[in-house]
């Protein structure tokens, strides 16, 4: 499949092709579903915005991962579950050949001045200048992960580290997307930035992404304080604290199946 400067191509309303861009980290000839994720965030907040003169923040996304994607085109549809003046629930899914891979709510909120109000007590992170650019592809193979742009990190301890991220590959060819679909087709990212194990070793793949965010991200480097707990019981999680160049501004959730490739 030949590269493209974006990760997906749009055939038609609902219809869009991935680039090479999108090639797996744990298996390169299915698709990472972090492009994917931001594209379904990008269609429901253009079907919000068809329906609404105001349009509103997208505050929360579940995503639940129903099975692997193939690199070949893929379905996008949504449709709103509770609708309202101010707060709205809608839905998403991606599918492949009628199979649904990909399951969405977004909760979206109209924006009012709080300025006086505004904070956050999560630590502040390092500025990129201060951390050592790192080549991911040294670990992780796949089309996405050597997309991604630039990389500065350290690990602290053993599944503790802190990553900034400045993303160069748009989710979509020709079509303009929100400062929030840019971050969501990368935050699945989190749970291979500071790994526990070494995934040539143990496999650790997530089976869902839950992101809240309290405000409007920015358009330059995304910032991951990321911790990876695995339990005795093949059990894991990845909790991630997001970050732009003014802050905090959110958090992830990944549930992780941890399987050793020897059992």
């Amino acid at each position: 499949m030949p590269s493209a400067p974006a990760y997906f191509e749009r055939l038609d309303e609902t219809r869009f092709r991935p680039t090479a861009h999108v090639g797996g980290a744990w298996n390169v000839d299915e698709q990472h579903v972090a492009p994917p994720i931001g594209l379904v965030a990008h269609v429901i907040e253009q079907a919000h915005a068809a329906r609404s003169p105001h349009p509103m923040q997208l505050t929360r996304l579940t995503v639940e991962i129903l099975g692997t994607i193939p690199m070949e085109t893929v379905e996008v549809t949504s449709s709103v579950l509770r609708p309202g003046r101010s707060i709205e629930l809608a839905d998403g899914t991606l599918s492949h050949h009628g199979r649904p891979a990909l399951v969405a709510r977004a909760w979206l909120q109209h924006t009012r001045d709080t300025t006086a109000l505004a904070g956050s007590a999560y630590s502040p992170m390092p500025s990129p200048d201060d951390l050592d650019p790192v080549d991911p592809t040294q670990m992780w193979p796949g089309g996405f992960i050597a997309s991604v742009g630039e990389i500065r990190s350290r690990n602290l301890e053993t599944g503790r580290g802190q990553a900034w991220i400045h993303p160069t590959v748009p989710l979509l060819a020709g079509e303009p997307v929100s400062p929030t679909a840019r971050l969501v087709a990368l935050i699945d990212i989190a749970n291979g930035i500071t790994p526990r194990a070494d995934p040539r070793d143990v496999a650790f793949p997530n089976l869902d992404l839950t992101l809240q965010l309290f405000r409007t991200p920015g358009e330059g480097w995304i910032g991951f304080d990321t911790t990876v707990s695995f339990s005795g019981a093949g059990l894991g999680l990845t909790a991630t604290v997001l970050h732009d160049e003014h802050g905090p501004l959110g958090t992830i959730a990944q549930t992780l199946t941890v399987r050793p490739h020897s059992s």
